[in-house]
């Protein structure tokens, strides 16, 4: 695919930007902004303004670039991704921690955009492949991410962000000078507002996407109370060490990585789209209730390789699924729309899981899998709504 459309190429490149700076942040976000003298309940506002901010950048982002084209807004957001970086390693008090997450959530909209390029740029039978390449990128960085961060935040905090900010940058570079304008509809939209809260919760009722969009909601809500959980449990459970949690990030991206350029390909060609995404789906929640209950540290790594194995699938296949409900002039500001529902999946996630952890340290695992139970009987609706034009195999 990319001697076929070297696009893909640059697409890539964004999407392990994004990967690289979550796998970074990760395991060290919390330790770092202590030194700065934050609480426990500060921490989670800071990591909540990420997601708060994402959540209302992203369709105007999208929008614009269905409007202005997806390369110029593709170089102002990852330009504000390299600059957030560079304010975080410079931080000069706690204020401008929250001043940079905000700023990387406000220009967070590279990867709808990344995806309207795709969309662009391929055909429908092989968009599950294209929205595997960005899936697979993700799976790279979160490789490196956390090893990142495991190598340099010992010999200067500040420098996992200083790397973080110049792989940005480079990727700013690359975007400007290689990746041709793709939108072949610019302008064809409707001139109406950037953010339409209206257009955000109608589109919950709309037959052909509401379905999908809900399922993205309750997705990233369950694997959100999932991050929160593992964080928590892997200290006061398992009582894991700083570089045995980043051990552990790190292989769950290489399973991902495995799974984006391999598996998700013979899955799907396999089983065929509808029945990998369905399947995935009850996996997920099967694994996150037995995470609830163990406390055997293998059995934890295990669940853990497991998930790793088949999480991977469900970005990209409900993205290739959004796409072929989506008219074609609306890609960016429909993939956007489904980044600001991952944005509150995001955002509630976390506060679901401190009240389950009220009870249980574990709790929130069982949550989790709940939602993604409800996740797998959404998928049957969503599948017998699809419109006939949709390819079910890649």
């Amino acid at each position: 695919m990319f001697k076929q459309n070297r696009n893909l190429l640059i697409i890539a490149l964004i999407a392990i930007v994004n990967a690289l700076g979550y796998g970074i942040i990760i395991p060290i976000l919390y330790s770092y902004s202590m030194k700065y003298g934050l609480s426990d309940f500060q921490n989670g506002l800071l990591f909540a303004t990420f997601s708060i901010c994402q959540f209302f950048a992203t369709p105007v982002i999208g929008r614009l670039s269905d409007k202005y084209g997806r390369k110029p807004l593709l170089v102002f957001s990852i330009a504000g991704t390299a600059l957030s970086f560079l304010m975080m390693a410079f931080a000069p008090s706690a204020i401008f921690l929250f001043i940079a997450r905000a700023l990387d959530g406000i220009t967070a909209g590279n990867i709808p955009v990344a995806s309207a390029v795709i969309t662009d740029t391929t055909e429908p039978k092989d968009r599950a492949k294209g929205f595997g390449i960005i899936g697979a990128s993700f799976g790279f960085g979160f490789i490196f991410g956390p090893a990142i961060s495991a190598a340099t935040s010992s010999i200067n905090p500040a420098l996992p962000f200083i790397i973080a900010a110049v792989v940005s940058i480079v990727a700013v570079i690359m975007t400007a000078l290689f990746l041709p304008e793709t939108n072949k509809n610019m302008g064809q939209v409707k001139h109406d507002g950037l953010f339409n809260f209206g257009k955000l919760l109608h589109a919950l009722t709309n037959r052909t996407i509401g379905a999908t969009l809900l399922l993205s909601l309750l997705f990233f809500t369950s694997f959100s109370m999932f991050i929160y959980a593992f964080q928590s449990a892997s200290v006061r459970v398992y009582h894991m060490s700083p570089s045995q949690i980043s051990l552990l990030f790190t292989v769950f991206g290489v399973l991902s990585l495995v799974a984006q350029l391999v598996t998700l390909g013979l899955a799907t060609k396999a089983f065929g789209v509808k029945r990998t995404f369905i399947t995935s789906l009850l996996w997920i929640s099967i694994v996150f209730v037995v995470m609830s209950f163990t406390r055997s540290i293998l059995a934890f790594i295990i669940c853990n390789i497991m998930l790793g194995l088949v999480n991977s699938f469900i970005q990209p296949l409900s993205q290739t699924i959004l796409s072929e409900e989506t008219d074609p002039k609306e890609q960016g500001e429909m993939q956007g729309l489904n980044a600001s529902y991952m944005s509150i999946g995001q955002i509630i996630g976390p506060i679901l899981a401190g009240i389950f952890a009220t009870y249980s340290v574990t709790s929130p695992f069982l949550g989790a899998g709940l939602l993604a139970f409800g996740c797998f009987i959404l998928s049957f609706q969503i599948f017998s709504h699809l419109p006939k034009k949709v390819h079910i195999s890649p």
